[in-house]
């Protein structure tokens, strides 16, 4: 586990594609289980630790995920969260050229529950939700682009199925259109930078997330237009 940031009050780690941010039905151990460990051990603490979970990343996503050490920081963190002031950035790999280098999405998502995934439509259909991001063309190679994407909305799948109902689905994302799986069954999405006003310090906080260990993300990234 990578610790990109932790003081009293939050702490903000890099997960891994694969795992999962907090427990579910498969039983895996989670990166928060794993986060509480680190802090029990590091100062030493007896009894439970207190760690709050107040955002999520799909579980072939890699990159920066927030937790709360505190039930104060955990308050002002999910209202901040909610009120749109924590500041996150993708970055998204894709085989197909967007036709417009940069672009704002509104589509309006379904969700079906069993599939586990998300549907896109150009207008309103029954129980739809609009859904809303940015994304401009930053970098690319011979074969790839790499898409910088700043939500406005935050639905399930979101970025995964926009960008696919668009015709550039994310690399190795089997489940919205992408023609073959990435080898460590990871899709090529990554939760780059977060920035947001520290919720007790009142700090601005702007942190960048370790690349995954895959030289396709290594090399896309030395072409990232300044």
């Amino acid at each position: 586990m990578q610790v990109v940031y932790e003081d009293n009050h939050i702490i903000i780690v890099y997960k891994e594609s694969g795992e999962i941010v907090q427990g579910d039905k498969t039983g895996d151990v989670p990166l928060s289980e794993t986060v509480k460990d680190y802090i029990k051990t590091k100062y030493h603490k007896p009894g439970n630790v207190f760690l709050g979970v107040v955002h999520r990343l799909d579980r072939p996503v890699s990159g920066l995920v927030i937790f709360a050490r505190t039930s104060k920081a955990l308050t002002r963190l999910n209202a901040m969260f909610k009120d749109g002031d924590i500041h996150k950035t993708y970055w998204a790999i894709t085989k197909n050229t967007p036709a417009i280098p940069e672009a704002t999405l509104t589509h309006w998502l379904t969700r079906n529950e069993k599939q586990n995934k998300s549907y896109a439509y150009d207008r309103e259909v029954p129980n739809s939700k609009k859904a809303r991001l940015a994304y401009r063309v930053i970098g690319h190679t011979d074969h790839y682009n790499l898409l910088e994407v700043h939500l406005m909305t935050g639905r399930h799948h979101q970025i995964r199925c926009q960008l696919a109902h668009m015709g550039c689905p994310i690399k190795g994302d089997l489940k919205y259109g992408a023609k073959r799986s990435n080898p460590d069954g990871s899709i090529s999405l990554l939760s780059h930078s977060v920035e947001f006003v520290h919720p007790v310090s009142h700090e601005l906080i702007h942190l960048d997330s370790p690349l995954p260990d895959d030289p396709l993300w290594h090399g896309i990234a030395e072409t990232v237009k300044t």
